[in-house]
């Protein structure tokens, strides 16, 4: 069976990092620079390591290898410094990120070293690893009932116990804190006197937690499609994923009603969503090889479906489903398997979401479609990522609290208005917890603002990374159409799965 969280794990970066399984944890003490050498799969890339404890409590004890990679900035003599960049996840691999592609701007990229880090647990920084049997067990992703509630929560227990023995000590110190101390530590190394970052979906929450700890070793932090750490209980975090869901489809229904040669046209594409949720529900959609596209696929696919958003791949990936049954390109593509599976391991450190029995699951779930969610029903996202967490075998060592951000240098927030994974209540309720934070607001679509064609949102960045000026407050970038809203398929490509 494809782990269903292996959505929310696998394609959790927006690069394949190649994942290699690192020794036990070695008790030595942590270096104090990188040793930089060319990359041998990555040419004009240096690669590096960088030894952090395990426990930054125990700075003696046991300790762990970052994997780095570093993109020298293109006109040296223009140099501003280093910026250290994390494209979310949890599971993104920065530094398998950074050598396939320069992430930023040409602007940014002439005048910054690009550095990118695998976070502790992730890619080639001592991977959580997991047992592949119990990773491919049937159990009820979505249950249905109490019984089936039972079942996940034993088959999340025994996994992670899994993830704890093939993981060693590295397992119970994933948490965002840990890895913000290890960002401090990579930004001494590169010898920067204070830090310069860009973080993506939750490499804000790592940022966050930099500002929190480290207010006055802040040079410039831009975080891209914000998640808000002061949600409360399992029913916000949930009511608020589904929120921004629903109100993307609504935009995509938007679309395809203005769009005379949409895949849908004369359709009403609310419509289309339920009526094959619900084929999907009976076992009636195929793909090609003859693989059932689940309930909980059709909703993750659509859901992916928004990060670009890709409005016209989904029409036609639709109109196929309406015709035939199948889908043979698209948002439907078949999933990678893996058991490096950091996602659990990091999400349920930091977030505390508990759910009573399924009786209260079932609850979120009725009130969600009566009030907030009358097309999708509730957010695949935030189901899972709360569910993920009932069993796990770890307690939450960062849990959700009000932000204390007190740096003197301003913050760089942005956020699209309509971002289905990061919604934009987290930005506007994030950075009205501090006055350090300042949200430039993208009036537009999809997931990570800054890749999204926005000039005006590229140029305010570039230039607050540049000069450490931000643009004034409620500073709000028109919306870019989106490049699949116009045009043929070709070309266009949809994330294999959704990430933070």
């Amino acid at each position: 069976m494809r782990r269903a969280l292996a959505v929310l794990t696998a394609a959790a970066t927006i690069s394949t990092a190649i994942i290699i399984a690192t020794g036990p944890a070695q008790a030595a003490g942590p270096r104090s620079a990188i040793d930089w050498q060319p990359c041998p799969d990555a040419p004009g890339v240096e690669c590096g390591t960088l030894t952090v404890p395990v426990d930054w409590s125990r700075p003696g004890g046991p300790t762990i290898d970052l994997a780095l990679a570093r993109r020298k900035a293109a006109v040296p003599a223009e140099r501003i410094g280093s910026i250290v960049v994390n494209p979310g996840g949890p599971g993104g691999a920065g530094a398998g990120l950074v050598k396939q592609t320069q992430f930023l701007s040409d602007d940014v990229a002439r005048r910054f070293d690009i550095v990118g880090f695998d976070p502790r647990g992730v890619g080639q920084s001592s991977p959580i690893l997991c047992d592949r049997a119990i990773s491919e067990e049937q159990f009820p992703v979505e249950p249905q009932n109490q019984a089936e509630f039972e079942q996940m929560v034993d088959h999340n227990r025994r996994y992670g116990e899994s993830c704890r023995a093939l993981s060693g000590p590295v397992f119970d110190f994933v948490d965002s804190v840990s890895v913000a101390r290890d960002i401090d530590a990579i930004r001494a190394a590169v010898g920067d006197s204070k830090l310069t970052y860009y973080g993506v979906s939750y490499g804000t929450l790592m940022g966050q937690m930099y500002a929190e700890l480290f207010p006055d070793r802040v040079r410039a932090l831009v975080l891209d499609s914000n998640m808000d750490h002061s949600l409360p209980t399992a029913f916000h975090f949930m009511r608020t994923e589904t929120v921004g869901f629903e109100e993307s489809y609504e935009e995509f229904a938007k679309w395809n009603e203005r769009t005379p040669d949409s895949p849908l046209a004369g359709q009403d594409a609310r419509a289309v969503y339920r009526e094959l949720l619900a084929r999907a529900e009976r076992g009636e959609l195929k793909l090609p090889d003859g693989t059932p596209v689940s309930a909980l696929d059709f909703r993750f696919r659509t859901f992916g479906s928004f990060y670009g958003p890709s409005w016209r791949s989904l029409a036609q990936a639709y109109a196929l489903l309406q015709s035939t049954g199948t889908a043979d390109a698209g948002p439907f593509g078949l999933r990678q398997e893996t058991v490096a599976d950091p996602f659990q391991a990091v999400f349920c450190q930091d977030w505390r979401l508990p759910l009573r029995n399924y009786y209260e699951l079932a609850a979120y779930r009725a009130v969600l479609q009566r009030t907030v969610a009358p097309t999708v029903e509730s957010s695949p996202l935030g189901e899972l990522a709360t569910t993920a967490c009932q069993g796990w075998p770890d307690r939450t060592t960062n849990p959700q609290h009000v932000l204390r951000v007190r740096s003197k240098q301003p913050i760089l927030m942005v956020n699209s208005r309509f971002d289905p994974a990061t919604p934009y209540q987290w930005a506007t309720n994030a950075a009205s917890q501090s006055r350090s934070f300042v949200l430039l607001h993208y009036d537009g679509w999809g997931h990570g603002a800054y890749f999204a064609g926005s000039s005006c949102v590229t140029g305010a960045v570039d230039t607050y990374l540049f000069t450490r000026r931000t643009p004034p407050r409620d500073t709000h970038c028109p919306a870019v159409p989106p490049p699949d809203s116009f045009g043929a398929l070709g070309g266009v490509k949809v994330p294999t799965a959704p990430r933070w």
